[in-house]
């Protein structure tokens, strides 16, 4: 190419740059008023995209931050901006659903459990405050605004997430991979494909090629992102989304700029989204954690694999969808038992396990994974007006955006189908998972919502009665400024607390499984950490003494040591706001078993033996309480029995193992630590040598066999950890190896 061609096609495609450039700094130019509305925008960029880069504080709790100052931000603003009206104001029936949800839940603090009550009532009310905000800002002009904030938001969680699946770029601690900035990769997908209406309405908006081929390029950069995840439910909503949608733009391809395009640009629309699901989409990971999961490695076969695992038996005995379906039925029999009140705002995690059979034990769970589901248990005749409400209004709107032909209805009709069409999405993943109670999924319905309900404001003349005027003065704007404010004070101070709380009891966890996973846990040089830890769980629960997530990590390591005093009683801190937790309560009847308190240990055994007559750990607790009043060989008879009908559950080994050693019945002792071996080969180099010493006892003397039991216990271990095993072999048989 000569220079001069060459000089020519630069500044050609420079001129294309610049125009495009001048084009999408225009179509974002702002005017007096839209201060609102670039904050809300900014917030649904910014929630999604950002992180925290270590374990102190949970993906959450930041974006919950974030969402809470910037809706009070953008509600005080808002407020600024109309101090000397007095026009009315705009109002709409559905502000009275999260309004009806919060006062229910401020009532049931009163006879249900007060903490958790009390954050239900918060959520719905920053759900309330944004809802009102976007339905008296967001006005036809500045809707594209909020739109663009929603998509690269979305965008830039999808990044983060591309680059964990091909890369292994691991910044933010999660859960499962690639979960993006969120900690769990369903919520990144439950976010993601909410968005992709939009996603879908600034691609058929587009002028000109360049725009067209960027914006079509970061939809299925989105689309490939969620399909990494393979999360069902959202798998399952974009399938719907792929008939929607395309209807949608059919239907009003008049209204949108795609009218205007040539037939070059709609191939290139088509081939550009189509070449980036493919090309993607077939890119296999460099994420060993994903690779070691074998659901496939390249998006497009994660997401067939995990779609078609839905048409297996086993998915609904064994796999995820199975507990799914066990709390389901759980949460069935609590709307059953309490169908007029429900059991209080929040309170799900707290009475779930009454409503357990005996052999589950979910425990460990904090919601019902439906969100319909837990709503009509928590709130009872209250969650049915919420839910019939909402859907009333929702296909209310969906006939009126459909038959509303007029010009003003066809104007309003593309940006009410394509956010119905999100809606629609956030209901389906709602029935698999927990959307409403996460900040970017909560703070998306919230908005959606109030596209719809700004939308009917406009059309209010055409009989939309839902939306109507409010009575506005200078005086109540002061006035709601003044308690906005010290909204603002109070969520700096629940922020400090909550980062406060968060960072000193994580700090406590990491320190405490460092100790227990070293060699010599009881080494004196352990003393001064674990007083360490002990005074951050202290300040920790003292902070917030419900924080059921982290609290009882820290118990559970000490058990490492032997500390059973300082276990149990952070057990017994958590069962103070959980009573009902069988697990939990077992726990503290054996840390005052171990302390030598056999009635406290007994009272609570009987509690968790109410609960769960079945479980592992009652039976355990059972047999310890034989061999601690004496009876050990009806403790030992009663342990055969039980690993003979197969329970053999960790706990129940571990105590099988104990009581053998203790009765000196070595085939017990033995039996144990061969089903452990079996069940959790993890741990199958400790089990070995174990049986090892237990062959090398003078009563044993099974030479041969300790030998063998030894040398296996080295060979369960990777070549960095033999030496560190071999030590724990005695002298007589490690120089035999």
């Amino acid at each position: 190419m000569s220079d001069d061609v060459a000089e020519s096609s630069a500044s050609a495609g420079s001129g294309v740059l610049a125009s495009h450039g001048r084009h999408w700094l225009a179509s974002l130019s702002l005017s007096p008023g839209d201060g609102v509305v670039l904050l809300l925008a900014t917030m649904m960029l910014v929630t999604p995209a950002l992180g925290v880069p270590h374990e102190f504080m949970l993906q959450d709790t930041l974006k919950s931050m974030l969402v809470a100052f910037g809706t009070l931000a953008a509600a005080w603003l808002l407020l600024w901006q109309n101090r000397q009206r007095s026009d009315a104001l705009q109002w709409h029936g559905v502000l009275w659903l999260p309004l009806l949800l919060m006062a229910y839940a401020l009532g049931s603090m009163a006879w249900s459990h007060t903490y958790l009550a009390a954050v239900e009532a918060v959520r719905w009310f920053v759900f309330f405050v944004l809802l009102w905000v976007g339905l008296n800002s967001l006005t036809r002009e500045r809707l594209p605004l909020l739109i663009n904030g929603l998509h690269w938001g979305a965008v830039m969680a999808s990044l983060w997430a591309v680059l964990q699946f091909y890369l292994n770029v691991n910044l933010f601690p999660q859960g499962a991979a690639p979960a993006s900035t969120f900690i769990n990769r369903n919520f990144f997908a439950e976010f993601v494909v909410c968005t992709l209406p939009f996603s879908a309405w600034l691609l058929v908006q587009a002028r000109g090629p360049a725009e067209i081929v960027l914006r079509a390029f970061f939809m299925a950069f989105n689309l490939v992102a969620l399909m990494m995840t393979g999360t069902r439910s959202a798998l399952m909503a974009l399938l719907l989304l792929s008939f929607v949608l395309p209807t949608i733009v059919g239907l009003y391809r008049r209204q949108f700029e795609l009218a205007h395009w040539r037939r070059s640009q709609k191939f290139l629309a088509l081939a550009v989204l189509l070449a980036t699901v493919a090309g993607l989409g077939s890119v296999t990971t460099g994420n060993p954690q994903i690779k070691a999961e074998r659901q496939g490695e390249t998006a497009l076969q994660r997401s067939f694999f995990r779609v078609a695992s839905l048409t297996k038996s086993d998915e609904y005995t064994k796999g995820s969808t199975s507990v799914r379906l066990r709390m389901w039925m759980s949460t069935a029999r609590m709307i059953e038992a309490h169908p007029l009140t429900g059991v209080g705002a929040g309170a799900w995690e707290v009475v779930v396990p009454l409503y357990q059979i005996n052999d589950e034990l979910l425990e460990d769970d904090f919601y019902a994974h439906n969100e319909f589901l837990q709503l009509l248990a928590e709130c009872g005749l209250v969650g049915w007006a919420f839910l019939l409400a909402l859907l009333s209004y929702l296909s209310l709107s969906a006939w009126t955006t459909w038959h509303d032909r007029s010009e003003a209805g066809l104007k309003e009709g593309p940006l009410r189908a394509l956010t119905l069409a999100c809606l629609l999405a956030l209901l389906v993943v709602s029935g698999a998972g927990f959307p409403w109670r996460l900040a970017s999924t909560g703070a998306l319905f919230a908005l959606a919502l109030a596209v719809l309900a700004a939308s009917d404001a406009r059309l209010s003349s055409r009989g939309h009665s839902l939306a109507l005027a409010l009575p506005w003065r200078p005086q109540v704007a002061r006035l709601l400024m003044i308690f906005m404010l010290g909204c603002l004070v109070v969520a700096g101070y629940i922020t400090q607390q909550a980062a406060a709380c968060e960072r000193r009891l994580v700090a406590a966890v990491k320190l405490a499984v460092t100790v227990a996973q070293s060699d010599d846990p009881n080494h004196p040089r352990w003393e001064p950490v674990k007083a360490q830890i002990l005074q951050l769980a202290r300040e920790g629960i003292a902070i917030n003494p419900h924080y059921r997530k982290l609290t009882p990590l820290v118990a559970d390591a000490m058990v490492r040591w032997g500390d059973w005093e300082n276990a149990t009683w952070i057990w017994a801190s958590v069962v103070d706001s959980r009573p009902y937790v069988a697990g939990m309560l077992a726990n503290i009847a054996r840390g005052y078993l171990q302390m030598g308190q056999n009635e406290k240990g007994l009272a609570y055994l009987e509690k968790a033996r109410a609960l769960r007559p079945n479980a592992p750990m009652v039976r355990s607790l059972d047999v310890a309480l034989l061999s601690r009043g004496g009876k050990v060989e009806e403790a030992v008879l009663l342990m055969r029995k039980y690993l003979q009908d197969g329970h053999d559950d960790f706990d129940l080994l571990t105590s099988a193992y104990q009581l053998g050693m203790h009765a000196k019945d070595w085939p017990l002792a033995l039996q144990a630590l061969q089903l452990r071996n079996e069940r959790w080969p993890q741990l199958a180099w400790d089990g070995w040598l174990k049986m090892g010493d237990i062959y090398a006892l003078p009563a044993v003397a099974d030479d041969a066999r300790a030998l063998q039991a030894y040398r296996a216990a080295v060979a369960a271990v990777d070549e960095p950890q033999k030496e560190v095993v071999r030590q724990k072999i005695p002298p007589a048989y490690r120089d035999r190896l």
